[in-house]
């Protein structure tokens, strides 16, 4: 795991790393002043590169840091993702810390702006989504000198702490079940994989599996952006009318497999024997549906928990215990609609 610097980056260090005065690199990263392109471009190159963030409260503040847990999410739209800010609310209650909470769509630029801007005001900390960021958000994070945990996914190097479950070994065990009850022509349905990472590894470990038992996926189907419930009854209907013959259909999440246990429900199709079904999530808004959709609970507001709770513990104690990952264990919840063998 990479060390932190002890010492806070400063405008000298960005002064030197492009070559220009202090002052420049001031009236440059305060975007005041006139400056030529070409030595703000130079500047702001540097500045991404080293990390640096800018101190919004410097001399504000004897302790230079504000009681604030910066907790950067992809989505509130997400069901995931509500559930994870509760856990962190709950445990955070009990002490001096607020979490505040940024927002990135899944795009890796616009979570470099949302991490600028969090780190600027010295938060005491930072939870955020995912091990994949870009370069300048990760010299970010490696400089920021306050506890790092990065959430809902083990599989990878935290820059600091992580904690989640394993999308792989998700992936894996789902696939477990449906081979061992006999399934054999499987469809997949997902979010576009470039911005799911999550969703990709579980895929991968999802495939791999079915590949050990000599089952290659029969058909698949990748959306973006809409309803996930209308996306769901749409894909499935298309899927089923490409390749008729499948008898399993496995969904990256659970309201897309919503939509699609709703399209065959209405069908009289026969769930499980004539064909199954499974998701992910284990959104609990689902348990009115007709049927219970098969998933597996990602231990959403377990992770959230805990993220706050190693927050608040290196806040309070002043530990120094970075590199440790927590991996949580989802279970999987058969429901109606996978047979169990």
């Amino acid at each position: 795991m990479p060390t932190h610097s002890k010492r806070p980056l400063t405008l000298r260090d960005v002064s030197e790393a492009s070559g220009v005065s202090e002052m420049t690199v001031s009236r440059v990263l305060r975007k005041k002043g006139d400056v030529s392109a070409a030595t703000r471009e130079r500047v702001q190159e540097a500045a991404r590169r080293l990390g640096y963030v800018p101190n919004k409260i410097a001399g504000a503040l004897a302790s230079q840091r504000v009681n604030l847990v910066a907790v950067i999410i992809p989505s509130l739209g997400n069901m995931v993702f509500p559930e994870v800010l509760s856990g962190i609310s709950e445990e955070l209650e009990g002490t001096e810390l607020q979490p505040v909470v940024g927002v990135t769509d899944y795009q890796p630029e616009k979570e470099e702006k949302v991490l600028f801007e969090m780190l600027s005001w010295r938060p005491s900390g930072v939870i955020i989504a995912g091990l994949e960021h870009s370069e300048a958000s990760r010299a970010m994070l490696n400089q920021a000198g306050i506890p790092v945990v990065e959430i809902m996914d083990t599989d990878g190097e935290a820059i600091d702490t992580a904690v989640g479950i394993s999308h792989r070994r998700a992936g894996r065990l789902m696939a477990d079940q449906i081979i061992k009850a006999g399934y054999k022509r499987i469809g997949f349905m997902g979010t576009k994989m470039p911005l799911d990472h999550r969703a990709r590894k579980r895929f991968e470990g999802f495939t791999q599996t079915l590949a050990k038992s000599g089952i290659e996926i029969a058909d698949q189907e990748f959306y973006s952006g809409g309803s996930a419930l209308a996306k769901g009854r749409e894909m499935t209907a298309a899927m089923l009318k490409r390749t008729p013959d499948l008898d399993f259909l496995y969904y990256s999440n659970d309201m897309i497999g919503a939509g699609g246990l709703i399209y065959l429900h209405e069908n009289g199709t026969d769930i499980p024997n004539t064909i199954g079904l499974a998701g992910f999530n284990g959104v609990e808004l689902l348990d009115g549906l007709p049927l219970q959709l098969a998933t597996m609970d990602a231990c959403r507001r377990e992770i959230g928990q805990t993220a706050a709770r190693i927050i608040a513990a290196r806040n309070a104690e002043g530990a120094n215990d970075d590199g440790q990952v927590v991996e949580l264990s989802p279970t999987l919840s058969f429901g109606d609609t996978l047979r169990k063998a």
